[in-house]
């Protein structure tokens, strides 16, 4: 067991790391859109995409990056996380798809306050819940649902190629699988591999970390609400 001012300062670091993104991200918006591509042939338009769905999330996805760095912390184990994750990759997969081909035509101003009271809703169910909940996969589905409109609105404004259509598509979706994997691993090494057996984990990590994200998400729910700018 290491001292406690050691375990304490560890975990400050886990914290500071979370705010000063927060601090950094706060004011450039969670979705940093390309407006324009150049005319690319299948290849060069499947790797363009696939690093468009890549850097959707890292890093300038943070509003989903905290999605996904929520559904890791009440549980780091392999087997939950891998449940949420799949869960939440076939929902917003479904929407993006079904968003994208014209289907459903979701409205930013409903869809991005949802996003960020998923957040909020997950982080504080970390915090008062102590353990994972077979719910937590309806839950993670419901909210995957409502991130794969997020997704299609950046797409939209993008703007597919259409002799490219679903191969862009399926890329640009692959690139975002591959962002929140690499949000998995980072926090895996950051914390969850050190200290997800402590004692005090909870304590000292998922609560703290939970708090600052539900913060986080309710000044964006508020934002979004009544300073929505499309």
């Amino acid at each position: 067991m290491r001292p406690a001012a050691t375990r304490t300062a560890c975990v400050a670091r886990a914290i500071a790391c979370v705010i000063a993104t927060a601090v950094i991200a706060g004011n450039t918006g969670a979705h940093v859109i390309v407006n324009e591509f150049d005319v690319m042939s299948k290849g060069e338009a499947a790797w363009h995409f696939l690093w468009l769905g890549f850097t959707h999330i890292l890093p300038y996805g943070f509003d989903h990056i905290l999605f996904i760095l929520s559904l890791y912390l009440l549980s780091p184990k392999l087997k939950d996380i891998i449940w949420q994750a799949s869960a939440f990759t076939v929902a917003h997969s479904i929407t993006l798809g079904l968003a994208m081909y014209g289907v459903v035509h979701p409205p930013p101003r409903i869809v991005e306050p949802l996003i960020a009271l998923s957040i909020a809703a997950v982080a504080i169910e970390n915090i008062v819940r102590p353990k994972l909940k077979p719910s937590r996969i309806a839950i993670v589905f419901f909210f995957g649902l409502v991130h794969g409109l997020g997704f299609a609105g950046a797409l939209a404004e993008l703007g597919l190629p259409e002799k490219h259509f679903l191969t862009t598509l399926v890329t640009f979706n692959a690139g975002v699988e591959l962002g929140q994997i690499t949000v998995i691993l980072i926090a895996y090494f950051l914390f969850g591999r050190w200290f997800s057996e402590r004692v005090w984990y909870r304590k000292r990590i998922v609560i703290p970390i939970s708090v600052c994200i539900a913060l986080v998400a309710g000044f964006w729910t508020v934002q979004r609400i009544f300073f929505f700018q499309p």
